[in-house]
């Protein structure tokens, strides 16, 4: 009788992938895509990152990769590709974010004509799923976005075809937002996201843009 196994023999690499997501499976400990300004630190630390945002000088905003853990974020480098596959690690991070369940808040204050969804670890990384982000849409009655993730664990939404005192007034609250670092939530970018369909399309920088009075 033949001893041989049918089927494709798994790689070390495909083995290492799948160890971690069977450790983390049950825990808390899950790979998840970290959205990160250009000029984050861990980028010359050899971080595996992607370019959401990629401008003639270089990155604007990146996407990190990060184990989730009791204590802090523990980084993907390029080390891990000795061992792990990019694209293995992307399909279980991005599968992860889609199963972090946060919801969005009508702002009354808006006269709910304004959307949060803040104050969990991968708020601002849930811009990057699209069914969370066609709830939004669908709340909002409108077909093209303004989103502005200034800071992690943090999201505000708004439509993009919104009065010129609304819009005005959602400015300053990603200007405040962007400012204020006194929750100690690590910055992404002082920019605002254009969104159709649930999905990126561009991106308003805002660093050089001032309000009438």
């Amino acid at each position: 009788m033949s001893g041989t196994l049918y089927g494709k023999e798994k790689t070390e690499k495909e083995i290492e992938i799948e160890k971690i997501i069977e450790e983390t499976k049950n825990s808390d400990q899950k790979i998840y895509p970290i959205l990160k300004p250009g000029n984050w630190v861990g980028l010359k630390a050899g971080a595996l990152n992607s370019n959401l945002i990629k401008s003639e000088a270089g990155p604007k905003v990146v996407i990190a990769y990060g184990i989730d853990t009791p204590d802090n974020f523990v980084f993907l480098t390029q080390k891990h590709l000795e061992n792990m596959d990019l694209k293995q690690i992307t399909n279980e991070a991005f599968r992860n974010l889609g199963n972090y369940e946060t919801e969005f808040t009508y702002s009354k204050a808006f006269q709910n004509k304004l959307l949060t969804s803040s104050g969990h670890d991968f708020s601002s990384e849930r811009i990057l799923s699209n069914s969370h982000m066609l709830k939004a849409h669908a709340m909002l009655d409108a077909e093209d976005l303004l989103v502005s993730v200034p800071r992690r664990s943090c999201m505000m939404v708004i439509s993009r075809d919104s009065d010129e005192e609304l819009l005005g007034a959602f400015l300053d609250m990603h200007k405040n937002a962007w400012e204020d670092d006194s929750y100690g939530n690590a910055p992404i970018a002082n920019i605002l996201f254009t969104m159709k369909e649930g999905h990126i399309t561009g991106h308003i920088a805002l660093d050089n843009i001032t309000r009438d009075e």
